[in-house]
């Protein structure tokens, strides 16, 4: 007769309060200045929007304070922080809320203002108690991708309607962005029949977008406790340390080839580790609707991820750069 797998009793916990978190007063604070960076940073895109194939080579650009001084800059700044902040907070709520299901204490998001590219460093959560079941920790880990993505991809597709093809712009100065299947796939659909050569100046709303799938995307790599990691576990248990190993190789050739963030990511992984908190039913296997979901959220990788997301900055080119 084989043997039983005997679980302990499962005791329910009291949901914890939404208005009674310790330190609520942190998570305002740090989101409103997220808002500010946003909004701040914002500013540029829409100016690069607004401006873009309208200015000849020979001709000046505005002075600043008039930029500043533009209710149309200004409320597309605000347009730009409210999409993508809609982004990551779905994405975190997301997080949080699955927690309040299973009564498991986790803190509201903490938004980190920083004056990127973007914006902001995203933003977290801190799960306070184990994650004690399978179920549990897919469905935690799948609910903020899964959340984040539902707003970013109609913030994608209408931000790319807004945006507008215009004669080339010389690549010596400018940023340029890296395009995942996704953004690809809307842009053959939406400019169908432009003739190129062309360059397509982005919506502030699709970057907001652009961001948040790029977001999604970099929290579905399965290593350690990101969200992929917790999803990749729950499907394969002790084979996701071997996987994260690959990973931090993977980070490595990517930062020599394409971007040279994918060295902070292998960094910012080796640091927080690769080891995953075990589960109590690790031999039982997920249900047949998670399995399907679990292809849903690789499908969403794989048209969310792209390897350069911001061309030009991989270590080879840097190096050359440097030696003239």
């Amino acid at each position: 007769m084989p043997d039983e797998i005997v679980f302990p009793p499962q005791h329910r916990k009291p949901r914890p309060s939404f208005f009674t978190k310790k330190r609520l007063w942190l998570n305002g604070l740090l989101f409103l200045l997220t808002c500010l960076s946003a909004a701040f940073v914002g500013m540029s895109w829409s100016v690069s929007y607004t401006l873009a194939g309208t200015i000849d080579v020979d001709s000046s650009m505005p002075s600043l304070m008039s930029l500043l001084k533009d209710p149309h800059l200004i409320s597309l700044s605000i347009i730009y922080a409210a999409s993508l902040l809609g982004i990551l907070l779905f994405h975190e709520f997301g997080h949080y809320f699955a927690c309040r299901y299973y009564r498991i204490d986790a803190t509201l998001p903490y938004f980190i203002p920083a004056p990127t590219l973007i914006g902001t460093m995203g933003a977290f959560i801190k799960i306070k108690s184990p994650i004690m079941w399978k179920r549990q920790l897919f469905d935690i880990g799948a609910a903020g991708p899964l959340a984040g993505f539902v707003v970013a991809l109609p913030a994608l597709l209408i931000g790319m309607m807004l945006s507008k093809p215009v004669p080339p712009i010389p690549h010596e100065n400018a940023i340029l962005f890296g395009e995942p299947l996704l953004l690809k796939l809307f842009e053959s659909i939406i400019f169908r029949g432009i003739p190129e050569p062309f360059d397509l100046a982005l919506h502030p709303v699709a970057f907001a977008g652009w961001v948040g799938i790029l977001v999604t995307a970099l929290n579905l790599f399965p290593v350690g406790q990101l969200d992929g990691g917790h999803i990749f576990y729950s499907f394969f248990g002790g084979k996701s340390r071997t996987v994260g190993r690959l990973m931090l190789v993977a980070f490595i050739v990517m930062g020599i080839f394409f971007w040279v963030g994918w060295f902070v990511w292998a960094v910012l992984i080796a640091f927080i580790g690769l080891n995953h908190p075990p589960v109590m039913d690790a031999a039982v296997p997920l249900s047949l609707g998670r399995k399907w979901t679990g292809v849903l959220i690789a499908l969403i990788f794989i048209l969310s991820f792209t390897p350069r997301p911001v061309q030009g900055y991989d270590l080879l080119t840097l190096l050359k750069g440097l030696l003239g």
